[in-house]
Order: structure tokens, then C-alpha cells, then sequence
């Protein structure tokens, strides 16, 4: 008698922390929760400072403003819905929701991989080349490179989703995860996925390995100029251009890296569960304060030293919950 395939599942559950005690869903619920909206909240207060203070109307802000629109999308693609499931862990979601979920999810954090990138150039040309970055980084490039980066996240989405949604699904149709993920939801095919393992893997390469590695090929080139700097405070005004950004960088495509790129028979669902709490919760990188040469060496604003606090508080929060919801998984 032949599995059922898709075309006869039109709900699928999640696992999500089905596991454990009620209290301890009450707690992840009010931490989950209370992280949720200094996420929001915070790129609420960078995106309307930034669009306030035209002092701030340069590449690095504008670039920093699509960042945090991409990951309120991103976050809202997956949160609301798993703090449902919190409390109502025996909650389906319908095939198409589960699709358009995935899509969301692939699409955001696709473009936010390759925001990181175009910031990282943005960097390389405003310490390498200081002299032509208004030339360079002009208000055409900015727009493009942004628009670039969501269309490649939108094409790339829907290859992935084509991909998983084409395969029949067995009748045990409960997820490993609490949101729809390209890895939970390829197990539970009933017919050989190699072909979409494959598609997954390279799908990977394209949009983690290659954005990161021109990431660090702009950090060497970056560090190979502020060698060269001859005074301690250039040299400290570079550092601080770049730092914060940099750890962003390693935190997004580290997480990112182990769930994605590990071989699948190292792969552990509760282990991808796991970095995704902390994956999904992360804020953008920090403002910084320093500006190229030619635009005269501003300094931050009231505003933006606020918004910058604010993120820092939330990097702080995430990292807490982290270590408790480690000991206590």
C-alpha cells in the first residue's frame, strides 16, 4: 500500500519543546517574548533615528537600516509563531503556511548574509579607499547593492522551497523543530533526497562560504591598511569601525555555517534546534561612530549612542538565555 504523499498532507506539527514541563514553556515563553520585542523595539529605534538624523543619511547607516528591516521581517517569519507553540504545542500549521514560512525565513536571512557583505565593502572602501567612498558608495550603488541583495535572498528562497515542497511526505508528519527549516522538513520525505540534499548544500555554499569569504578577504585588505597608519588614534578609529561589525559577521555565519554546511550524517536536530534559539534572536550589528575622512569626522549623536545601547542590551539578554537554555536542555 503506497505512503501517503503530499498531495494528502495538508497539516504538519512541530516538535518544538513538546519535551518539557509546563513551567518551563511559561519561562521560555516570557524570556522568548520579552527578546521578541527588544528585537523589534530596538530596530524600530535604529531605523526611526537613522530617519530622523540626517547627520547619519551615509552608506553605513543606510545599509545598517536595511539590516534591521530584514531581520524584523525575519524574526517576524518565525517567533510569533513559535510562542504559539509555546502554549499550544498541539497546533498545526497548513502545508501552504509551512511554505511561505520557510520562504520568508530563507529569504530574510539570505539577504541578511549578504547585507553583511556589501557592509564589509562599505568598510574596505571607506578605510582603502577614503578618498573616492562618497564617489564609490554614491546613492545609486547603495540602492543597487541593497536591491541585489533581496533578490538574490528571494531567488534562492524559492529554489529551496520549490525543492522541499516537491517531495511526497511520509505519514509521520511532525517536524523536528518549531518552525519549518529545509533540513527538518527534507526528513520527512518518503523517497530519496540526494538530489535535494545536494541542491541544499550548494544553495549553502552559494549564500554562507562565498559572502564570508569576501568578508574576510575585506578585513585582510582592511587590516593591511590600518598596519600602515602611523598614529595610535587613527589606528583606534579604525578598530572601532570595524570591530562590532566583525563579531556580527562571525556570530551570523558561524550559526549559520554548523546547522547548514555540517555533513548530514553529523547532523543533529536538537543540536540545530538549539543554535536557532540563539541564531533567531540576533540583533543587528552596532552602529558606529567614525566616518570617513572627507566627511569631516563626526561624531555620534545622543540619539545613535542610544540605539546602540539599546542593541547591546539585547546582545546581552541573548547571550544569558542561551547559557540557561543550555543547562537546562
Amino acid at each position: 500500500m503506497p505512503k501517503p504523499n503530499s498531495s494528502f498532507v495538508t497539516e504538519l506539527l512541530f516538535e518544538g519543546f513538546s519535551s518539557f514541563r509546563r513551567q518551563h514553556k511559561l519561562v521560555f515563553f516570557v524570556v522568548f517574548l520579552t527578546l521578541y520585542l527588544l528585537t523589534l523595539s530596538g530596530n524600530v529605534i535604529i531605523m526611526t533615528i537613522i530617519r530622523l538624523d540626517h547627520h547619519l543619511h551615509t552608506p553605513m547607516y543606510f545599509f545598517l537600516s536595511m539590516l534591521s528591516i530584514s531581520e524584523t521581517c525575519y524574526t517576524v517569519a518565525i517567533i510569533p509563531h513559535m510562542l504559539s507553540g509555546l502554549l499550544n504545542p498541539h497546533q498545526p500549521i497548513a502545508t501552504q503556511s509551512c511554505a511561505t514560512q520557510l520562504l520568508f525565513y530563507l529569504t530574510f536571512g539570505i539577504n541578511n548574509c549578504f547585507l553583511l557583505t556589501v557592509m564589509g565593502y562599505d568598510r574596505y572602501v571607506a578605510i582603502c579607499n577614503p578618498l573616492r567612498y562618497s564617489v564609490i558608495m554614491g546613492k545609486r550603488a547603495c540602492i543597487q547593492l541593497a536591491s541585489g541583495s533581496l533578490g538574490i535572498g528571494i531567488g534562492m528562497a524559492i529554489v529551496q522551497v520549490t525543492s522541499v515542497f516537491g517531495l511526497p511526505f511520509c505519514d509521520a508528519f511532525v517536524i523536528s523543530h518549531f518552525f519549518c527549516d529545509v533540513r527538518p522538513l527534507l526528513k520527512l520525505a518518503c523517497t530519496d533526497t540526494t538530489v535535494n540534499e545536494i541542491i541544499n548544500f550548494v544553495v549553502s555554499i552559494c549564500v554562507l562560504v562565498l559572502p564570508m569569504g569576501l568578508v574576510f578577504i575585506s578585513y585582510v585588505l582592511i587590516i593591511s591598511t590600518i598596519l600602515k597608519i602611523a598614529s595610535a588614534e587613527g589606528w583606534k578609529k579604525a578598530f572601532a569601525t570595524c570591530a562590532s561589525h566583525l563579531t556580527v559577521v562571525i556570530i551570523h555565519y558561524g550559526c549559520a555555517s554548523i546547522i547548514y554546511l555540517k555533513p548530514k550524517s553529523q547532523s543533529s536536530l536538537g543540536q540545530d534546534r538549539l543554535i536557532s534559539v540563539t541564531y533567531s534572536h540576533h540583533s543587528p550589528t552596532e552602529p558606529c561612530c567614525v566616518q570617513p575622512e572627507e566627511q569631516g569626522g563626526q561624531r555620534c549623536s545622543a540619539q545613535s549612542r542610544g540605539a546602540k545601547d539599546s542593541v547591546s542590551l539585547m546582545k546581552r539578554g541573548c547571550e544569558g538565555f542561551s547559557f540557561a537554555f543550555i543547562n537546562m536542555y
